[in-house]
Order: C-alpha cells, then sequence, then structure tokens
C-alpha cells in the first residue's frame, strides 16, 4: 500500500544533488532491511557523484548487559556527527529505529543542551514517519529540527474531523486499543465503561483529542493512515469482486456466502491485483504490474518547538510518471534549517567547492569526493564550480586571466584607421607626390642635357614603376579580401621586376655606351632603345609568367588564423603555394644581385653624368632592404607581418627613388649651369 521504495532512493539523490551536499552519513536499522538500503543507495551514490562519509548501524532492539556494551555502542553513534564536514545524514529505519538513536545521541553528550547532533539536517525516509510521537520522552526534539522527512501522500478524508471529535473510549467493549489509548494519552486511569467509579486521576471520557499535542496524536490524516484506510477498502473491493465473480459462475464457487470468511487469502490476490477505485477523498488507487501502489512521495521540512511540540511543512514532491520518469520537486525558500546555520544553506562536502579556473585532483587513498583544488593547465579554462577536467577554448575564443571563460577573440588586420596603417598610408602617398613631382620635373626638362643622358624613356618607365609601387603597398592595407588577396603580391612581384629591369637596363646600357666610344669597339650596333627595351622586357616578361603560373595553380586567398596569436583571430592573405611566392622573391632578388653587379664594376667609368656610382648604392640599398626582409617576415605575425612587407616595399622604392634621382633633380632644380651639352664630353684628368 506504500508506493515503490526505489522512489524513495531517487527522491534521496535528488535531494542531495539539488543543494550539492556529496559527503553524507548513512544511519540504517541494523536488519535485513537496513543493508538492503544501504547496498541500494550506495550505487545510487557512486553513479551520482557522492560519496558516503561513513556507514553505521543502529540496533532494532538493544539488549546491553553492562556499562562498556553502552559506551562502545555510544561511542561508534555518536562519534560521527563531531565531523564538521558531515552536515547530512540520512536515517533509515523505523520506530525504535529512531529512539535509539536520539538516546544514544543524548548519551554521547551529556550535560549539554546542544550536541553536535542538533547541527545536522537529517533525512528520514517514510518508514519512520511515526516515531517522533513516541520518543517525546526519552530525548529531547530539538535534534530533528529542520530535518527533511519523506511520507507517503494523504488526503483529508470527509467526516474525519467530525469522528475524532465526537470519538469517546466506550464506543465498543470489544476496542480495547482504545481504552489503552486513551489512558496513555491523556495520563489517566479508565474505570469500567459499565460502572461509575470516581476517583482522582481517572478519565473522564470527555477528553478532547484536539487537546493534545501533535507529538502525541496528529488531528491531520497522517500517510500511514491514509495507507491502512486504503488497504481496507481495497480488499474489501476485492472481496466484492470475488464475490461478484462468484454469483456469476457458481459452477466454480459454493452458493453459502460464509465461504468467503474461510477462504484461503492467497485466492483474493488476483482480484486486489486488479482493484482500481475512487476513494471518499477522491484519490485513484490502482496496483502496478508489480502489485505496488501508483504514487509519489511528499516531502515534509520538520519545524521543532521549545515545548517539544512540532509542525511538519510541506517543501517539495517526489512524483511518479510511467511516461515522464521520475519528477523531483522541492522550494527550498519553504525549508527551516538547523538554527546552527542561521537560515543559509547547509553545506556538506569533503573538500570546499573548487572555484571557477581550478579543477579536481583526486587525493590518494581516498574516495573521490575528496580532492585538491588545482589552476587549470594553460590555455584551458573551467567555467563552473568542481569541473573535473578543465575544457578547451574553441578556437575563435581564448581563456581569461584567471581561466574561468572563454573571452572571443579580436578580428586583426593592418587597418586605414589605426595609427600604424595611417603612418604607411601617409608615407606611401607621400612618396607618390614626390615620384609625381619629380616625374613632372623630368617631362619639363625633357630637352636639357641631363635627361637626354639618362635616356629619358627608361627614366620616365623607372619613375612610373616607383610610383605603382608605392600605390600597390596599399594593396595590403585593409581586410583582406578575395580580389585584393588575388592582386597584391602578384602585383608587388611585376612592377617592382619592372622597376629593376629599368635599373638594370640603364646600368648596362651605361657600360654598353662606354665601351662602344673605344676604337674598333663592335657594341656600337647595341647603343640605343633596343637594348634597354629588351631587357625591360624579357626580364618583366619572365616575372610575369611565374605569376601566371602561381595565379594560375595555387593563388593566394583570404584566411583566418586562429592558432597564432592568443588573443587575436588573424585576417590574413594565404600565400597559396609558398613556393611560388619564394620563386617571384628569389627572381627579384636575381635582378637586383645582377643590377648590383653592374653597377659595382661601371661605378668608376670617367663619365661626369655616369649613373654607375648612384645606382650602385641604390641597388646596395635595395638588396639590404629584401635581405633583412626575409627573416623578419618569419619571425612577425598578423598584421606586424603585413607592416613589414609594405615598410620593404616603400623603404626599397624610396631607396631608387632618392639615391637615382635626388642629384639629378639638384642639379635641374639648384644647379641648372651643370645642366650643359659641353659637360657631356668632359673627361676626367
Amino acid at each position: 500500500m506504500v508506493p515503490d521504495e526505489a522512489q524513495q532512493y531517487t527522491g534521496i539523490i535528488h535531494l542531495l544533488k539539488h543543494f550539492r551536499w556529496t559527503w553524507v552519513g548513512l544511519y540504517a536499522v541494523d536488519d535485513e532491511s537496513g543493508e538492503l538500503f544501504l547496498q541500494a543507495l550506495e550505487a545510487l551514490f557512486a553513479h551520482h557523484g557522492l560519496c558516503s562519509a561513513f556507514v553505521e548501524r543502529v540496533p532494532r532492539e538493544t539488549y546491553l548487559t553492562n556499562f562498556f556494551e553502552i559506551n562502545d555502542m555510544v561511542f561508534n553513534i555518536y562519534r560521527h556527527v563531531t565531523d564538521a564536514k558531515v552536515n547530512t545524514c540520512v536515517l533509515y529505519g523505523e520506530t525504535f529505529t529512531i529512539i535509539w538513536l536520539s538516546y544514544f545521541m543524548l548519551l554521547g553528550a551529556p550535560g549539554h543542551k546542544e550536541n553536535a547532533s542538533d547541527g545536522k539536517v537529517w533525512i528520514m525516509t517514510a518508514q519512520i514517519d511515526f516515531a517522533l510521537t513516541s520518543i517525546q520522552s526519552l530525548s529531547d526534539l530539538q535534534m530533528f529540527q529542520g530535518a527533511i522527512s519523506f511520507m507517503i501522500p494523504s488526503s483529508e478524508l470527509p467526516g474525519y474531523q467530525k469522528f475524532l471529535r465526537v470519538i469517546r473510549p466506550c464506543w465498543t467493549n470489544r476496542d480495547s486499543f482504545l481504552k489503552s489509548f486513551w489512558e496513555q494519552a491523556f495520563n489517566c486511569l479508565y474505570p469500567n465503561c459499565s460502572k461509575a467509579i470516581k476517583v482522582d486521576g481517572t478519565c473522564t471520557g470527555e477528553e478532547r483529542l484536539e487537546s493534545l499535542p501533535e507529538t502525541v496524536f496528529a488531528m491531520q490524516m497522517t500517510g500511514h493512515s491514509y495507507s491502512i484506510y486504503n488497504a481496507v477498502y481495497a480488499v474489501a473491493h476485492a472481496l466484492h469482486s470475488m464475490y461478484s465473480s462468484r454469483s456469476n459462475r457458481r459452477g466454480v464457487w459454493d452458493a453459502n456466502k460464509d465461504d468467503l470468511l474461510y477462504l484461503p487469502p492467497w485466492k483474493l490476490h488476483p482480484f486486489l491485483q486488479d482493484v482500481s477505485f475512487n476513494n471518499s477523498a477522491g484519490g485513484m488507487l490502482s496496483f502496478r504490474a508489480n502489485k505496488e501502489m501508483r504514487a509519489g512521495f511528499d516531502i515534509m521540512n520538520l519545524v521543532t518547538f521549545p515545548n517539544n511540540s512540532l509542525f511538519r511543512m510541506k517543501v517539495g514532491r517526489v512524483d511518479d510518471s510511467d511516461f515522464q520518469g521520475q519528477q523531483f520537486i522541492v522550494n527550498e525558500d519553504h525549508i527551516v534549517w538547523p538554527r546552527r546555520f542561521n537560515q543559509v544553506l547547509p553545506v556538506s562536502s569533503c573538500t570546499g567547492s573548487c572555484h571557477p579556473g581550478y579543477q579536481k585532483s583526486k587525493r590518494e587513498g581516498e574516495k573521490f569526493c575528496c580532492y585538491d583544488c588545482i589552476s587549470c593547465p594553460e590555455g584551458k579554462i573551467s567555467h563552473r564550480k568542481d569541473m573535473d577536467d578543465c575544457i578547451k577554448c574553441p578556437e575563435d575564443q581564448y581563456p581569461s586571466k584567471d581561466q574561468s571563460r572563454c573571452i572571443p577573440k579580436t578580428i586583426s588586420f593592418l587597418t586605414f584607421e589605426e595609427p600604424l596603417g595611417v603612418c604607411l598610408v601617409s608615407l606611401a602617398v607621400s612618396f607618390s607626390l614626390i615620384t609625381i613631382i619629380v616625374l613632372g620635373m623630368f617631362i619639363k626638362h625633357k630637352d636639357t642635357p641631363i635627361v637626354k643622358a639618362n635616356n629619358q624613356d627608361i627614366t620616365s618607365v623607372l619613375l612610373v614603376s616607383l610610383l605603382l609601387c608605392f600605390l600597390c603597398s596599399l594593396l595590403f592595407i585593409g581586410q583582406p579580401m578575395k580580389v585584393s588577396c588575388f592582386l597584391r603580391q602578384s602585383a608587388f612581384g611585376v612592377i617592382f621586376s619592372v622597376a629593376v629591369s629599368c635599373v638594370l637596363a640603364k646600368t648596362i646600357t651605361v657600360v654598353v655606351a662606354f665601351v662602344s666610344t673605344k676604337p674598333g669597339s663592335n657594341m656600337r650596333k647595341w647603343v640605343g632603345k633596343r637594348l634597354a627595351n629588351f631587357i625591360i622586357l624579357s626580364c618583366s616578361f619572365v616575372q610575369v609568367c611565374i605569376c601566371m603560373v602561381w595565379l594560375g595553380m595555387s593563388p593566394p586567398f583570404p584566411d583566418f588564423d586562429m592558432q597564432s596569436l592568443t588573443e587575436e583571430i588573424i585576417v590574413e592573405c594565404k600565400e597559396g603555394s609558398v613556393i611560388m611566392f619564394y620563386i617571384v622573391l628569389g627572381y627579384m632578388g636575381l635582378l637586383s644581385t645582377m643590377s648590383l653587379t653592374v653597377a659595382f664594376l661601371a661605378r668608376k667609368l670617367p663619365d661626369t653624368f655616369n649613373e654607375a656610382k648612384f645606382i650602385t648604392f641604390s641597388m646596395f640599398i635595395f638588396c639590404s632592404v629584401w635581405v633583412s626582409f626575409v627573416p623578419t617576415y618569419l619571425s612577425t605575425k598578423g598584421k606586424y607581418m603585413v607592416a613589414v612587407e609594405i615598410f620593404s616595399i616603400l623603404a626599397s622604392s624610396a631607396g631608387l627613388l632618392a639615391c637615382i634621382f635626388f642629384p639629378k633633380c639638384y642639379i635641374i632644380a639648384l644647379r641648372p649651369e651643370l645642366n650643359k651639352r659641353e659637360l657631356l664630353t668632359k673627361r676626367k684628368t
């Protein structure tokens, strides 16, 4: 007639997990039912991450013969309640279990009005629902202040209160229980109902049950009483079904009604199992296939008072549902805790909680509920309390300093708005304007000897290519897109190759022009524009072919680098084929080396307008910049890698512009007297 006890075990687990009580003491009656309870609960504890701090058995019936036996039993049962870490204890048993437990607790702290057990949260099973009414004379109920008890649900029956108000001990002579209860409850003697005896201390029969404390008699219908009431009606309905079956099948049953009184009980079982009815309180009663009542448990909170009276307040429920599984409801705001905790939720754990940023580390030789808290390894976080292992953040996030949460990474690329971007853009625009001014100056003075002597066409192509070099650096600034990534490296490689090819052509032209002036030289046929144009076109064409193969085979593309930097996502242009990227740089380095070598060899040629010296110095700067570029480029990450490449483009281009064209501009603008034809034929002594 009671709900499945497994529901009660599950309810205990839900209750412990709800309040995060992981270090729990277990008291159970010392018999077979207590042993089964401990086995079932210990298995559930292990499955749900809970631990039993201790297990103690309370005797069902105790016969003590000497002081030492009493002392040993008191010590074994009481010693655990002094552990400050164990603030929650589960108690399983029956009436005498709680009587003996409270008695041993009282002996364990003699002379102390408040002992250690007063500060424990007792979780009691439904079997000891009535135990508190029997121990009033044995111990103080204050040790159970704030206890949480599972109870069989009950409903108030119509007419029940009226019945309790009019009941009298002499209603029937056959009911000896009522007379005995009356004498014990009201502490009086009841005379023979047939004879009126007036003696002091006798019961009058007019005593009222509602005047008794709740610890002696509860006026409300309790779970046990409700179960007994339903049991009587269940048997009545089963007998009615059996009698109806007999009436319909007279060939099976004897016609005598008195046969039902002598019917073997086992013949009633099939009818009892199929019983389903509504009681007078409107409750639906039926049995499961395993012959257990379909019901749950109420969760009650016990509030005690100094006069040893108590009040049971419903604070939750464990419901049973065949379709949805166990349902657990508890209203912790209505729970009254033991006074020692001042209405603060008690803590019952072997170790304090590991805060976010820490993980559990098991202690050797102890239960898993006992652990140390250690910091998360680098790169991991724990965002909840008591995590067994720290976890890694997603790729687009990184751990906070206290390793308690993941912070979204910022998108990083070289923008036009930030100071570094503004500075590089300013340099690129400034150098571009200077290049345009130089080009305009050379166009304006194209008929002057110094411009004519330095091959005006090559000079113009070189200035235009330098202008494009400065402007192509702007492709590297801003968020990398598909088009910008596709163009930036190839445009940079081709334009720079044209510029270096022009420098190489100018240098070779100077050498050929000097050699052709020697008597009998066969180099005169190479003097002119054809050689320069051939050098520029052929050298540039090779770089164009390399870039076309690169773009056709594995072109650069925008990508997100989430690993290189801890707090940033780098938006970058992947080269696609790294080999092709370095082939482009290598070919440009080859042209630069050739220009530097030829210019170095021709630096001492005796010509007033000889550019070899300036080309040598400019190519030395150019090569120095790009030689230092490679290790610097490889050692930087993110937008600073892009900034290094932009700086190298600007520095090398500015070196060519300054070293080759600044002396000529100086003569054109500030020393026009040196810009005369007769100086072309002047030779050094």
